[in-house]
Parts: C-alpha cells; structure tokens; sequence
C-alpha cells in the first residue's frame, strides 16, 4: 500500500485537556479502525496523519509509570491554583500543561514513515532541537532521558521540552511541550517527570524577553518536521 506522506495539522487553540485528549482518541481510533479494515478487504484505504497544536488551561497529567508521590500538593492546593489532574495513557511520569507552552500532538500512522518508536521520538527531539537553534540556543538529550535540555552535562542542566506518546498498531498519540511563555511557578508543585534535582526553562526566559511569538515557533517546528518526517503539510482550519 501506498505511504500516505500529508499530515493534516489544526491549531486548537485553548482547549480543556479533557476535551483534547477525547479529540485525540477520536482521531487515534479513526486510524486504527481503518488498519483493521484493511487487513480484511482487498480495496485498501489511506490512513490519516495530524499533527494538532494545543494550549491547555493548567493541568497536571501522570503517565503509566508515573509515580504520584511526585506530585507535591493535595487536590485542594490544585484547585485553589486552578488546576486539574489526569492519570493518562502514555509513557512517562508526571508532567504540567499550561498557558505559554505549546503542546504538539501528532497522531499519525507510522506505517506511513517508518515503524521505530526510538527513531519516532529521536525525530520529535531534533524537531525542537533546530527550533531552538534558530534561536541561538543549543538544545541537547540528556543520555536515558526522553525531551530536550539545556547544558546537559552541566549543574546547570535545564528541560525545555518534555515528551511521552503512545503507540498502538503504529499509531502514535501525545507527543511534546515545549515551554515558550509558560509560568515556571508551576512546575514547583511536582517533580518535573520524575527527575530530582534538574530545573524546568522556557524560551522566553532562556533569551530574557517577555515574550515570544507563539505562532513563529509553531511555524518554525513545523517547518523542521515536515523535513525530518518527509512529509507534506496540510493546514486545516477546523476539526475534523
């Protein structure tokens, strides 16, 4: 069957992560009924691939192998802050999702690119690895750690974006945050993915500016995506 190379990318805005991860499920499930399908039938049909951009109201999410000591506060802590919790489905441990951080989440059939989760993941760090670097910043992987640092190596070493996805039957959901304009007090209440003792940046305060055009670095991440993934982007302006 054909690779289908066009990846459909929605901007969602500010979106309750609820409401985003039921999106994401919707479009995930699409996709894996269309595989089993054509498992069955000769008349093959082309899988879809998304890539949406969302910001989330605040909100703690815990991954499969998260460990929930390492949120600090009780629930009334959270509500007084405005914040939601979720135990969800990827990989990972515990991570925060606020305003002034751009959350990427591609759900696409990697049967369309290449089947290998490590290079998956590989690609989404070096999609944000040459973001940064049109910045003028040196964006690195910290060795047995998933995301993207600063000074590794260093006591100085700082995460700028996290990552944890899941995959089923190739299909891939949850992806990365990349921390922009995002409010690093919150990342006080919780042990940033189960990591003691390393620090949480963001892009504005790595180049000491209020703040930085959102929409530029989503164009600039795309831009690196559709290289490194080989494909062709597809802007939609509403849902599907």
């Amino acid at each position: 069957m054909k690779q289908n190379k066009k990846v459909q990318v929605q901007d969602l805005g500010l979106m309750d992560y609820k409401e985003t991860w039921d999106y994401q499920e919707l479009l995930f499930q699409r996709t894996v009924d269309i595989k089993t399908k054509n498992r069955r039938e000769a008349e093959q049909q082309e899988t879809p691939n998304h890539f949406l951009f969302v910001e989330h109201p605040h909100v703690y999410t815990l991954g499969k192998s998260g460990d929930i000591e390492n949120l600090l506060v009780d629930e009334g802590v959270l509500h007084e802050k405005g914040a939601k919790f979720y135990k969800i489905n990827r990989g990972g441990d515990i991570t925060y999702h606020g305003p002034g951080q751009i959350v990427g989440y591609p759900i696409l059939d990697l049967d369309n690119f290449f089947t290998d989760i490590h290079k998956y993941l590989r690609l989404l760090e070096e999609m944000v690895i040459l973001t940064l670097a049109e910045y003028g910043l040196k964006g690195e992987r910290s060795e047995g750690e998933t995301g993207v640092w600063l000074d590794v190596g260093t006591p100085f070493a700082r995460k700028i974006c996290a990552m944890g996805v899941r995959a089923s039957r190739w299909v891939t959901m949850h992806g990365f945050a990349l921390n922009v304009n995002t409010d690093l007090g919150y990342f006080d209440m919780m042990i940033p993915c189960g990591i003691k003792d390393k620090a949480v940046t963001s892009l504005n305060v790595e180049l000491g500016k209020k703040e930085i055009d959102m929409t530029e670095v989503k164009q600039k991440l795309l831009d690196h995506f559709e290289v490194l993934f080989k494909a062709k982007i597809i802007k939609e302006k509403t849902p599907v």
